[in-house]
């Protein structure tokens, strides 16, 4: 039919299966979104529920999941009532110092003598004020969009309540959930496979948001203590603005760094080059020593290809894309891992094959 051969007419329909899945994908992505963020947020909490599941009388899961509802309620609120009026006070103390702090970048640097090392600051300075000046425009316009956008986008009232409730489900239901989709799947190798990626995929998940937690806690302590130390103002503020900045792998810390520079700079902070040090540091210690003692091989990725998957997921569907940019790729990657296997196994098979042998 039309010249075209079973095997190249199965091929063909393939693609144009998948190109249709793919579009399917993109019109239903912020639903996607949500139910990724809420599997997430599940499997953040999953450890803790498996914990007291074990340890209650009956394993009752129902019940370990009230407790640990509650206790996140609680914890929420004892952490507002004392860390978050602090903050807030903060926030408050800065935004009234935004019209001093644009009057200072308009005003030009005064000469004055000094060391050689006081020269370069000042030159730097001078250089970062004249840069700032003449592109003022555009940064509070960029700042005004990207304020209204985090507003509206944390202001989502379906988004908030849905993830919880979302994540109580996924908690309850989730080994039924998971053996009904491998009971879809015809006995044998295929599904053994698909159990062996679903094995996978539950540790590396369980690992992923616990080392997000983990770090992002780090930053906050390391940040609020080592600023409110030194003397920089607004600590606790800027410690709270790189908190869930770490849950953006790589470009999320690298926007807390420049945030937390400029806010002490034009704060009148003068040992600015005490907080690169730390900055800098910090990255190396969080990089290279906590990050691999928290997350699995599976998560181990190149980091042009964390970019690329930031930058993408920021392009398809914003900050969560971004947030949920990496365990996709993690999954791609285990993905990709089992078919090789598979490809490999089928290939010895084929070489200690008797017929194989004899040719």
């Amino acid at each position: 039919m039309l010249g075209l051969d079973r095997r190249t007419a199965r091929y063909t329909w393939t693609v144009v299966f998948i190109l249709l899945l793919l579009g399917v994908v993109y019109l239903i992505r912020e639903t996607l979104l949500i139910f990724g963020v809420s599997l997430l947020f599940a499997y953040l909490l999953w450890p803790l529920v498996k914990f007291l599941d074990r340890r209650l009388p009956g394993r009752s899961q129902v019940w370990a999941l009230a407790i640990v509802y509650l206790s996140l309620v609680t914890l929420f609120i004892v952490a507002g009532m004392s860390i978050g009026s602090r903050i807030v006070a903060q926030a408050n103390a800065l935004a009234t110092k935004i019209p001093e702090f644009i009057s200072q970048i308009d005003q030009p640097a005064q000469p004055v003598a000094s060391s050689s090392l006081q020269t370069v600051r000042d030159q730097v300075l001078s250089t970062v004020r004249k840069q700032l000046r003449d592109h003022s425009q555009e940064l509070v316009s960029m700042l005004s969009n990207a304020a209204v956008s985090v507003l509206s986008y944390a202001g989502s009232l379906i988004f908030i309540v849905l993830v919880p409730i979302l994540g109580f489900f996924f908690l309850k239901d989730g080994e039924m959930i998971r053996n009904s989709l491998l009971a879809a799947v015809a006995a044998g190798p295929r599904r053994d496979r698909m159990d062996e990626i679903a094995a996978e995929l539950n540790v590396l998940f369980a690992q992923y948001m616990r080392a997000l937690v983990l770090l992002a806690a780090a930053a906050f302590v390391a940040y609020g203590s080592f600023f409110s130390l030194i003397g920089v103002p607004y600590a606790l503020l800027l410690a709270a603005i790189a908190f869930p900045l770490e849950f953006i792998p790589m470009v999320g810390p690298f926007a807390g760094a420049i945030v937390i520079l400029a806010v002490a700079g034009l704060g009148g902070y003068e040992h600015v080059l005490w907080i690169v040090v730390f900055l800098a540091a910090f990255r190396i210690f969080q990089d290279y020593v906590l990050s691999p003692m928290l997350l699995s091989e599976g998560m181990e990725l190149h980091p042009l290809l964390i970019i690329f998957g930031v930058l993408a997921g920021a392009s398809i569907a914003g900050i969560a894309g971004s947030f949920l940019s990496v365990p996709v790729l993690a999954t791609l990657r285990i993905i990709f891992r089992q078919r090789r296997k598979v490809v490999g196994d089928r290939a010895t098979r084929h070489r200690n094959h008797p017929r194989a042998q004899e040719e």
